[in-house]
């Protein structure tokens, strides 16, 4: 039996047949950008996180940008960001002018150490990004705090944990704005490219507005120099779809995660991912931790298993991010996880066979 990393098939049977009339209609009317279809999902999605505002737009990475931009970061300011992240929260970062200021993680749970945020803290502060990694929501009351006291914007990266819930409250909620993502393998994913900025303040929603559709709040007039990143019908009707089923689905990866905690409690050398007290993870990913996680993947790959690395390099030591001059033992945590991470198959649709077969292979192959 083979095992892939993720299956998307089971997810658009199940809303098939309510998105294609949708869809019909869309075609019918040539109302592609915009409109009532997105007007809704804006006001189901800020409803679900529990924000007064929901700016869809065109993906993950230009709703970071429009967020740092929306808060007044500008060219110069400093973002502390951990060093383990996919690269769209410091290339967000970099198109705005700002410099990127990565940290070390918590050893954990793989998410951005307070402790670290704080040292790293200088004048050129302005901002605080922490990112929600692998499905989990980060230590957001300790971030709060020390934004508090040295007077410092929290943005959210919360594109890895639609649904997740902490002591303090639901990811995407807990910050200044939050950014997140609806590339199609997400916990809410879309067919295609989409994203969105969360905020309970007004004047941040309408500047992401307004940035996103060419610095324009009125056809053919323009107040800033803005992008072009709107969220089109077609994609919102998805996510529409996908938002009703989001809870049952985020609970089937916690029974497949609670699964292969118990298939893998046995087996040495693996280190399974823990859960922080207090918080409800949506697993957007199942990351172990092994030695030799190379030879490992290679030989998962030869019996059909699907896996994947996130992180392979962090973002610090990447060629994009050379000039920043970062040496090796910057980032303890970071380094030494990045050469043993491993990603397992996780998907709502998992099937307990599927499991038991990448627990028997894992086993067979770990030494």
């Amino acid at each position: 039996m083979t095992v892939p990393f993720l299956d998307l098939a089971a997810q658009q049977a199940e809303i098939t047949d309510e998105v294609l009339p949708v869809w019909q209609r869309q075609l019918e009317s040539a109302a592609f950008i915009g409109g009532p279809e997105v007007d809704a999902f804006e006001a189901e999605y800020a409803d679900y996180i529990g924000v007064q505002h929901v700016v869809g737009v065109s993906n993950g990475t230009d709703a970071l940008e429009l967020a740092y931009r929306a808060v007044g970061i500008e060219r110069g300011d400093e973002i502390i960001m951990p060093a383990n992240t996919f690269i769209a929260t410091a290339e967000a970062a970099t198109r705005v002018g700002a410099v990127p200021v990565f940290v070390d993680v918590d050893d954990e749970y793989l998410l951005i150490d307070p402790d670290a945020i704080e040292a790293a803290i200088s004048p050129r502060t302005r901002a605080i990004v922490p990112v929600h990694l692998f499905g989990q929501t980060a230590p957001m009351a300790q971030i709060a705090a020390i934004a508090e006291r040295h007077g410092l914007i929290v943005v959210e990266d919360a594109a890895q944990s639609q649904g997740a819930v902490s002591a303090a409250g639901r990811a995407g909620a807990l910050g200044t704005v939050a950014a997140t993502s609806f590339y199609p393998g997400k916990n809410l994913g879309a067919a295609g490219d989409a994203g969105a900025v969360m905020t309970d303040d007004a004047g941040i929603a309408a500047i992401v507005r307004n940035l996103g559709a060419h610095g324009s709040s009125v056809k053919y007039v323009h107040d800033r120099i803005g992008v072009n990143a709107r969220l089109d019908a077609v994609q919102a009707a998805v996510l529409r779809a996908k938002l009703r089923r989001l809870d049952g689905w985020n609970a089937a990866r916690r029974g497949a995660a609670g699964r292969y905690a118990q298939l893998l409690a046995g087996v040495d050398g693996v280190r399974v991912p823990t859960v922080r007290p207090g918080n409800e993870d949506v697993w957007h990913l199942y990351v172990t931790r092994v030695a030799e996680r190379d030879r490992v993947m290679t030989e998962l790959g030869a019996a059909g298993i699907g896996v994947g690395i996130h992180y392979p390099t962090p973002v610090p030591f990447t060629e994009a991010y050379a000039s920043l001059g970062v040496v090796r033992g910057a980032f303890p945590v970071a380094e030494a996880a990045a050469d043993r991470i491993l990603s397992l198959p996780m998907f709502p649709h998992l099937t307990e066979s599927q499991q038991q077969r990448v627990v028997d292979t894992l086993r067979a192959t770990v030494r």
